[in-house]
């Protein structure tokens, strides 16, 4: 269902404030197709965030055994689920071709093998910070982390994993209007976390 034009399963929605579609939208003159769709083949979205240095929308989501990924968002844009993963099914058997690239299918920008189950994103535009301007976060379920990526352009360059030892799921990550980090964990009696530097 992510590859077919007919349902809403594996797609990125893009509508009006009154929920119509806008008559620029890729599919809107496509038959069969639901006009609202902006992209599909995607799996399970679980953050998205607009890069302030150039307004591209970046979305991240879950993969099956491994092949979580960041993807950047194109208009009619084809990301591939589930003819091609960087994963494998829960059962260790392929998903779909087997290949992690087909011809028309949009490449990751970053995958995870194996999963870190990522949750919430953020670019860091503050001043507590400054060597983290540009940075892109996210939180991690599976391995209880918050991961920082450095970027030159649409391109991830390095990662670093921080704040292991906190031993929480780490659900969201935003950036608050002091320039801090915040980090929303599943802790059961429900903590939210701000990361400043040290006085």
């Amino acid at each position: 269902m992510p590859q077919t034009l007919d349902t809403h399963t594996g797609k990125l929605l893009r509508i009006r404030p009154d929920g119509t579609a806008p008559p620029d939208n890729p599919f809107v003159n496509t038959p069969g197709a639901l006009p609202e769709i902006w992209a599909y083949g995607l799996r399970n979205a679980e953050g998205l965030a607009f890069n302030p240095a150039d307004g591209k929308l970046w979305e991240q989501e879950h993969g099956p055994q491994g092949g979580d990924e960041i993807n950047i968002i194109a208009k009619g844009g084809n990301y591939g689920w589930p003819v091609v993963s960087f994963g494998v099914n829960y059962d260790d058997s392929p998903v779909g071709t087997g290949k992690q690239h087909h011809a028309g299918m949009i490449d990751p920008v970053w995958p995870w093998t194996p999963s870190i189950a990522p949750y919430g994103m953020a670019f860091y535009t503050g001043d507590l910070f400054p060597g983290w301007k540009g940075r892109l976060f996210h939180g991690a379920l599976k391995f209880m982390l918050v991961s920082r990526l450095m970027l030159d352009g649409d391109k991830v360059v390095k990662e670093e994993r921080m704040l292991q030892g906190l031993h929480e799921r780490i659900r969201d990550v935003r950036q608050g209007p002091d320039g801090a980090l915040y980090l929303l964990t599943d802790n059961a009696a429900g903590r939210i976390l701000r990361v400043a530097p040290a006085k």
